[in-house]
Formats: C-alpha cells, sequence, structure tokens
C-alpha cells in the first residue's frame, strides 16, 4: 500500500483539469477608460499563465430600426470585448465579437444564453479559454433560433454553429443540430467535449 499511493496521487495530478481564478465584476468596477456598446451581461477578469485579462459582454437589447419600411422593424444586437491587462491600469483589446438582427418586424431576439458564460483551461495548459453561447432570431413561429458557441484561447478563435432545439409538443421536437467548425475539428478532445456538453446543456429554447 506504501508503494501503491504515490502512484494513485501522481494519475491525480495528471488528469485533473486545472482551474482558473476568475473574479466577477459589477459594472461600477469596469473600468472607464473601456468603451464597449450595450449593456453589461457579465464581466470578469481572469488570470492565466499569458498574464491578467479582462472580458465583458454585452447586449443592446431591441431598439427601433433607422430608416425601415416598417414601423414595427427592429434591431438587436451582442457584443463581446477581450483585454489584456498591463502596468498602471493600461488594457490593449486583443479580440472583440459582435453579432445582431435587424429590420426584423416578429419576435427579434439576440442574447447570450444565461448562465453559460465561462472561463476554463479544460486541455490543461495554463492558457484560458472563454467561452460564449448565444442565441439569434427573428420569427413570428415556433420554430428555432440559431445557436452559437464561440471559444477564444489566446488569439485562437473556435466555434460551433447550429440551432436550438423547440419543444412542440410533449414528444416531438424540433433543431437541436449542430456543426464544429475546422478548428474545433482540429483541436484536443477535451475542447470538442466541453463544447458539445455545453451545447446539450443550454439547448432547449422557450418563448
Amino acid at each position: 500500500m506504501k508503494i501503491a499511493l504515490p502512484i494513485i496521487l501522481l494519475f491525480i495530478a495528471q488528469t485533473s483539469v486545472a482551474q482558473i481564478k476568475v473574479t466577477q465584476l459589477a459594472k461600477t468596477d469596469v473600468p472607464k477608460s473601456i468603451i464597449y456598446k450595450g449593456h453589461i451581461i457579465n464581466a470578469a477578469k481572469y488570470a492565466d499563465k499569458t498574464g491578467d485579462h479582462l472580458v465583458i459582454t454585452t447586449e443592446t437589447g431591441e431598439t427601433p430600426t433607422k430608416n425601415s419600411e416598417n414601423s414595427d422593424s427592429r434591431d438587436a444586437a451582442l457584443y463581446a470585448y477581450h483585454y489584456d491587462m498591463g502596468g498602471n491600469n493600461q488594457f490593449k483589446l486583443s479580440w472583440q465579437l459582435y453579432d445582431f438582427i435587424s429590420d426584423c418586424p416578429v419576435d427579434i431576439k439576440a442574447n447570450y444564453v444565461q448562465g453559460s458564460f465561462a472561463v476554463t483551461d479544460v486541455d490543461n495548459n495554463g492558457i484560458a479559454e472563454v467561452w460564449l453561447l448565444y442565441r439569434t432570431t427573428c420569427r413570428g413561429d415556433v420554430s428555432p433560433s440559431t445557436m452559437k458557441l464561440i471559444m477564444h484561447e489566446g488569439d485562437k478563435k473556435y466555434a460551433v454553429r447550429g440551432e436550438s432545439k423547440v419543444k412542440l409538443s410533449e414528444k416531438e421536437t424540433i433543431g437541436g443540430t449542430y456543426t464544429f467548425d475546422a478548428a474545433f475539428k482540429s483541436a484536443p478532445a477535451s475542447f470538442r467535449k466541453y463544447a458539445a456538453d455545453t451545447w446539450k446543456k443550454y439547448i432547449m429554447d422557450t418563448f
């Protein structure tokens, strides 16, 4: 038993997932030098082996479409901003995300999926992954939304694109399909597993 114990402990250390310390920020904690559009959904800072980082996700909500032929038309957009943090409160924008729906006269959506925002290190390499899951749609019926899962690890971007799943009756659903982009297909298997698990967890859409 005394010989086996160190072997077991070594196995656990090699297979555990590294933890990234993430600090959630209130809107008032975001430095005034940071410019963003919309209202903040998530704001967080974290540190990995590449340094300190700040990520902000925002949504505009519904806004009237300018110069539309339809007076009921609305727009909606969402954004994400990622900053590398240097000394003396210096921030350098390293990547950003923008998606939108425009000129929509029926039900409109451009929203992050509540509870899905995450910062991880699933491949245990000391570089954090930032996961963003959101839905966009312009629909006047019971149909799935466009759903996208975007992940950034450093300067690398990965995407899963597909649609949410909608319940039509007690036994019938539609939607739910998704596709990994080329970056995900050649990425570590742990990335695809985390992405697929996240997609399945938040796949159901509501109205």
